[in-house]
């Protein structure tokens, strides 16, 4: 499934509609360049869930921290990982968490949990695209329920 967002809004309306049709638990891969609209994505999807206050970027922290209906949401960014090893340093432990949204995971490859949705962004004209592939059955039921509450008006089919 791919879709063209045409601007920021476009961004913030897919999030959250990720949100709103999000299963219980589940990993998603933020795949892209860097300026590809990644943390964007998770921003607004974290919005959409009730998350009050900053929504900071993971850059430098690696791992942030939400607290969302069922459990925790952590974002993580690996951007600065230089080994998957070093995600055991960390400190990471996945009893809590409902939602994983990880950025650069191919740096974290073996040391993260295997995704069920990969979002993958880039620069396409204007705005960006997103293409969304499940990667589980999880993902799959998560992709059935998004179509299914896809309206064109949240942003442009591609």
């Amino acid at each position: 499934m791919t879709w063209h967002l045409p601007d920021a809004a476009a961004t913030d309306a897919l999030g959250a509609a990720l949100a709103a049709t999000r299963p219980p638990r589940a990993v998603v891969h933020l795949v892209g360049d860097l300026g590809a609209g990644k943390s964007t994505l998770a921003r607004a999807l974290l919005r959409a869930l009730g998350v009050q206050g900053a929504i900071r970027s993971p850059t430098y922290t690696l791992v942030e921290r939400y607290a969302v209906d069922g459990g925790e949401a952590w974002h993580l960014d690996l951007y600065r990982i230089g080994d998957p090893g070093e995600i055991d340093y960390l400190g990471l432990d996945a009893d809590a968490v409902v939602l994983w949204l990880v950025e650069w995971p191919e740096r974290g490859a073996g040391a993260l949990p295997p995704p069920d949705l990969v979002v993958a962004l880039d620069l396409g004209g204007t705005g960006r695209n997103a293409a969304l592939t499940a990667s589980s059955p999880v993902g799959d039921e998560w992709l059935g329920r998004l179509t299914a509450a896809f309206t064109p008006e949240l942003f442009t089919a591609g």
